[in-house]
């Protein structure tokens, strides 16, 4: 019997993984947890729930974050061993979340029986969202962004954001376990209850589809997406530098040629530091001053107080006269990429340690003057962290963007994922986004989540497409993560009830 339980929270795992590209597909997302919260309604303790959530947890992140291994090999200098040992570790540390749920599930249940799967929504809600927040958080891969790409479920996250998704997902899993785990009427009102929840869901969704009048507001704005195609090894190589640039040079203006008003280069694309390089700081500003379109591009900024030097991930927008128009610092930086979270405590991976050079975070998001408008920008990850875009947008951005490299991460899944999570935030908030990363995937995203141009990985491309320039706001826009509020509070409440029943039981 404990056999079958620990397959099942493996089962429970694979499917999850399954439910995110590159090689799955989101339908797995809508039977993942079943197996899990079969398992759990077997009377398992809390140390056997916890294992079974683990055992789900983990098969789940290596199955979705087994990347990290080869970027910290190939990347961060770490013995093969070694790299996959830390994305173990990582792994490891992100599956406790999901062992929390399986936990709070198991006593739930216990207490009130297989209705309480119904729950499942606010406890994995709950435990999703700190995952993404504590020490930094980790918010990758969230249950609900596996429907991204199923339109009309996906319409949901304008109003409650991804993790209304997420709650979504987790309840049809519950109401199908609870179907499974029952008899006669219950069985057929938790089946009921899964079906007419996804079909107001998908009906309400493809009505907003429709309607479509996002895509008919507002200003129509050209932009170039600028994907060099430059291979990691090469960024920072100095016999590189003089082809890296002019490439970027020769694609801008091909892109204005073809009719952009915005240019738009990925994130770290100027093979020097553009503030402390004259000469390759004035060929761009000249750039701009010949194609008369602002420029977006990521390059290093270093600030100097005294004796202290702070380096920082930045955006520079370039006006068409040739002056910086704004800086953005990057504000969620990558750890063990541009950081070392306890690096105090990490000296077995002492290569990676002694190789990085850490940058400082900034502080707040920076409105991107283009024309008339307000453009925002965020770099690399950060795009994955839904308050962040949700402040700019309350900010007044009309236009999201988004500039990353993802060459580090080769023919893995991660692109897929990064580009599928940069996609939610459009629907999120109501607003394009252009996405510009120097081996893919580049691309330009509407207000509903469909996809307007995209770019494959790994090719030399500009691409010029059309975006609107919007200002109103969406529900999630306007409320923020109040499911998660509500899931926090549900869960408690449940607790709390459970802690009293148990107390008057003595």
């Amino acid at each position: 019997m404990a056999v079958l339980t620990y397959a099942l929270a493996l089962f429970s795992g694979i499917l999850l993984a399954l439910s995110f590209p590159r090689y799955g597909h989101p339908a797995f997302a809508w039977i993942a947890l079943i197996p899990l919260l079969v398992a759990l309604a077997g009377r398992a303790g809390t140390y056997t729930a916890f294992k079974l959530g683990l055992t789900t947890g983990v098969t789940y992140f290596v199955g979705t974050i087994y990347w990290t291994g080869t970027v910290l090999q190939g990347f961060g200098g770490l013995p093969v061993p070694l790299a996959y040992f830390a994305m173990l570790l990582l792994a490891l540390y992100l599956a406790l979340f999901p062992a929390l749920t399986a936990v709070i599930m198991a006593r739930l249940v216990q207490s009130a029986g297989v209705r309480a799967l119904l729950l499942v929504p606010a406890v994995w809600v709950s435990t999703e969202y700190l995952r993404g927040y504590l020490f930094g958080g980790f918010p990758w891969v969230p249950l609900g962004n596996s429907q991204v790409t199923v339109l009309p479920v996906a319409q949901l996250a304008s109003v409650t954001g991804v993790y209304g998704l997420s709650a979504l997902v987790a309840f049809v899993n519950g109401a199908l376990a609870w179907g499974i785990l029952s008899r006669g009427r219950e069985r057929i009102a938790a089946l009921a209850a899964a079906a007419l929840v996804v079909a107001s869901a998908g009906t309400w969704g493809a009505m907003r589809i429709a309607d479509g009048s996002l895509a008919r507001q507002g200003p129509v704005i050209r932009i170039g997406l600028i994907q060099g195609n430059i291979a990691q090894e090469d960024k920072w190589n100095p016999s590189e530098a003089r082809r890296i640039f002019t490439t970027y040079i020769a694609m801008t203006r091909d892109a204005v040629r073809r009719g952009a008003e915005f240019v738009i280069w990925p994130e770290s694309s100027t093979p020097f530091m553009f503030e402390e390089d004259p000469v390759g700081g004035e060929m761009l500003r000249s750039l701009a001053r010949e194609v008369r379109v602002p420029i977006l591009f990521g390059s290093d900024q270093v600030e100097r107080t005294g004796d202290a030097i702070r380096l920082f991930n930045s955006a520079f927008l370039l006006t068409p006269e040739g002056s910086t128009a704004a800086v953005y610092r990057k504000i969620h930086l990558v750890p063990f990429g541009e950081y070392i979270p306890f690096k105090q405590w990490l000296y077995f991976v002492s290569p990676l340690v002694d190789r990085l050079a850490e940058f400082a975070p900034g502080t707040s998001t920076v409105r991107l003057p283009v024309g008339e408008h307000h453009v925002t920008t965020a770099i690399c990850y950060e795009v994955v962290y839904p308050s962040l875009i949700r402040d700019a947008v309350l900010d007044g951005s009309n236009l999201l963007t988004t500039i990353t490299n993802d060459g580090w991460y080769g023919h893995s899944s991660a692109p897929y994922q990064h580009f599928e999570m940069a996609s939610m935030r459009a629907i999120e908030q109501g607003r394009y986004l252009a996405r510009s990363a120097n081996t893919g995937i580049s691309g330009i995203v509407d207000p509903y989540g469909r996809v307007v141009q995209q770019s494959a990985i790994f090719e030399q491309v500009g691409l010029v497409g059309e975006a609107r320039i919007l200002t109103g706001r969406t529900m999630y826009a306007s409320m923020g993560d109040m499911i998660v509020w509500v899931s926090m509070l549900l869960t408690v409440i449940a607790l709390v009830a459970l802690r009293r029943r148990r107390t008057i039981g003595r």
